[in-house]
């Protein structure tokens, strides 16, 4: 038995460490998506890095290799949710770190209403309170498919699993605003 190989590292990180625009740019997504550091971004950009050069590769090729390849990019990208059924290369090119970021557990966590901020949504998916269907999913950087959208929700046995726990988010009725009453204005007839 030999040693076990070094793990590949799944991504790349910049080329030039001190540019303030990426900085700041790379501050705001991890403000915005919760995220833990920006390795997550790294991973992200490499991901779709990824995905535009199998884009970039496809566009001059024909024949029937070539439109499997470009089929299978398609619905893996629609599966994701970053492409409409119709799409073309174009639309591959024209995705951002943003798209790619909005389709994580933890960001798809917060927005259907489980978790009250980005941060909980993270902790809850770490904890293992979290679950997509009948697997318990324990990455916030799980890239959710469009059919497992709608199963996810709390673990069964979990304490947050109740309605009445105090982490869970209260969806409050919107109160209805008091109608104006209206001034009926009369004019007297003159005589």
């Amino acid at each position: 038995m030999g040693d076990p190989k070094k793990p590949k590292k799944k991504y790349s990180k910049p080329s030039h460490p001190w540019e303030k625009v990426r900085i700041e740019e790379e501050k705001e997504l991890i403000r915005d998506f919760g995220l833990k550091n920006k390795k997550e971004i790294w991973k992200t950009n490499t991901l779709l890095r990824n995905f535009k050069r199998q884009a970039k590769k496809l566009i001059p090729l024909t024949g029937k290799q070539a439109d499997l390849e470009k089929s299978q990019l398609f619905d893996r990208l629609h599966n994701l949710g970053l492409l409409k059924k119709n799409a073309t290369l174009d639309d591959v090119l024209g995705l951002s770190v943003r798209d790619l970021l909005g389709r994580r557990l933890q960001t798809v966590v917060y927005k259907k209403g489980l978790a009250r901020s980005m941060k909980q949504a993270r902790q809850f998916i770490v904890h293992r309170h979290i679950t997509i269907g009948e697997k318990n999913i324990a990455v916030p950087s799980y890239l959710v498919r469009t059919d497992e959208e709608d199963l996810i929700k709390f673990v069964s046995k979990s304490p947050l699993a109740a309605d009445d726990h105090p982490e869970r988010v209260v969806v409050k009725p919107k109160k209805e605003k008091p109608k104006k009453k209206e001034v009926k204005t009369v004019k007297k007839e003159e005589k």
